[in-house]
């Protein structure tokens, strides 16, 4: 028979003298544990990056992507957007080769001279500044030669370029739908000008098709318990493809509550109907109008910075978060503030600048917004709210594992009748357990009205399975503060 207490691995029989004492670190943790996240990045390599496709590897610097990846490539992009803002949460890059049957997207730069100035042309590609000198007198076929060899010199840069007549033709690195997205404009900052005489016509980048196909790197990320997910591809069937995976890892047997970040690029038109089209709690997109920047550095940057903020209070607003590489469109293409809010009811997150033009985010949302039967549900509108409730599953989960490793299970009316010191849980056990979760939670700010948890919480042992302990758990998440809303009824 056992004695009065259950030992690991000191033998109940031993009889040979001496001291054994067994160290148990099972209740060594106190507090809230520390969940643990990870990121990974998904994007297009080059041909001269060292690491194939469909293999993960994980990054800790901006290097990283340049040699893994290729230089100029989508994901040395990413993973130099990524490291600016968010390189101490595990990270990990995923590259799959561009779509043999897709096609490049290209643009072009027709320029009209001779130049009756001497000056610098400033040139943004994809937001990345580069000045050329232009010398008076200079013809359009020598400022479109200067213009091309500045572009192929920018080897971080997302195009290549050549000239011929006075035209430069710029080609993105990558085939693909997202090359159409890549900016071309000259003249950002306050202060830049096109030297006199010169006069430029810029055909925005189009014919890019073919994205790859996502299945191969869902397949390539099975193992990993990616917690965010920074995806390139905007494509409705690839972000298809991965919410799905999402929602089958969000179940109660597998609980990798993987999240994916994408951006998406077009008017207030266009991103309201995008943004209808879907209805996943799985994913989130943010969206601007005509920003310099790459659409995957933006997504990037910005699940980056949510990623940072969310494994350290799943709970706090994302407002005010800082994007330093996203610049912001000019004043005319900026979102007001009625079509971002229509924007956010239709799942679409929002960036917002202040007077520098310095980027921050707004809001974040899921793109979920109705339930199965097509009614308005909010319960996974938030990204808060999806982070905060994995966060309390994990709370609960570990304080099971914690506090019943190894246990016997029997009925409450037991526990009088049994010695101190027995591995054993039973119903009402298990109960304080939960309740103990909860109360460290409510400290945190993570949940609120333990009352209301205990009330409602339900521990029972399965008629069923005699092994098996059944339950409902009610935390009510604490919510952020958005609005405040106020009348001033003045007296004269």
């Amino acid at each position: 028979m056992p004695d009065n207490i259950t030992y690991q691995t000191i033998p109940v029989d031993w009889r040979v003298p001496g001291q054994f004492i067994e160290i148990d670190h099972a209740r060594a943790v106190r507090g809230l544990p520390q969940m643990q996240h990870k990121m990974l990045i998904l994007g297009q390599r080059l041909a001269t990056g060292t690491v194939q496709a469909g293999v993960l590897s994980k990054v800790t610097r901006k290097e990283d992507g340049v040699g893994y990846f290729g230089r100029g490539s989508m994901l040395a992009q990413q993973i130099a957007a990524v490291m600016k803002v968010n390189p101490y949460t595990e990270c990990y890059a995923l590259a799959l080769d561009d779509n043999p049957a897709g096609a490049f997207a290209a643009g072009t730069l027709a320029f009209t001279g001779p130049s009756t100035a001497t000056g610098t042309l400033y040139l943004y590609i994809g937001g990345r500044r580069l000045t050329v000198g232009i010398t008076s007198g200079h013809t359009a076929a020598q400022i479109a030669t200067a213009v091309a060899a500045a572009i192929n010199a920018d080897v971080d840069g997302a195009v290549t370029a050549a000239a011929a007549l006075g035209t430069v033709t710029v080609t993105a690195r990558h085939k693909g739908e997202e090359g159409n997205s890549i900016d071309l404009r000259v003249n950002y900052y306050q202060g830049e000008f096109t030297p006199n005489g010169v006069a430029l016509v810029i055909t925005a980048m189009t014919g890019g098709a073919g994205n790859p196909d996502v299945t191969a790197a869902i397949t390539a990320m099975s193992s990993l318990a990616a917690y965010s997910i920074l995806m390139a591809w905007t494509d409705v069937a690839n972000v298809t493809l991965m919410e799905t995976e999402l929602q089958s890892r969000w179940g109660g047997m597998d609980m990798r509550a993987g999240h994916v970040f994408c951006h998406k690029a077009g008017s207030y038109s266009t991103l309201s109907t995008y943004g209808a089209a879907r209805n996943s709690g799985h994913s989130t997109f943010s969206g601007l109008k005509a920003s310099p920047t790459l659409l995957w550095v933006i997504s990037a940057q910005f699940g980056a910075v949510c990623e940072f903020s969310g494994a350290n209070d799943p709970a706090l607003p994302f407002r005010t978060l800082a994007l330093p590489d996203v610049m912001a469109p000019v004043e005319a293409d900026r979102f007001t503030d009625t079509e971002r809010n229509l924007l956010l009811h239709d799942g679409i997150s929002t960036i917002v600048f202040d007077q520098s033009g310095a980027a921050s985010i707004e809001q974040v949302v899921t793109t979920y917004q109705t339930n199965s039967f097509g009614m308005d549900d909010v319960s996974l509108l938030k990204l808060n709210t999806k982070w905060t409730v994995d966060y309390l599953r994990f709370l609960f989960r570990f304080a099971i594992a914690t506090d019943y490793p190894r246990h016997k299970l029997a009925e409450d009316n037991v526990l009088e009748r049994i010695q101190p010191g027995q591995q054993i849980a039973t119903p009402k056990l298990i109960r304080n357990t939960l309740i103990g979760a909860a109360a460290k939670a409510e400290k945190a700010g993570l949940l609120e009205d333990l009352e209301q948890f205990k009330a409602d919480l339900i521990v029972v042992r399965s008629t069923a399975d005699t092994c098996r302990i059944n339950s409902i758990l009610s935390p009510n998440v604490v919510n952020q503060f958005d609005v405040f809303a106020a009348s001033v009824q003045y007296v004269l």
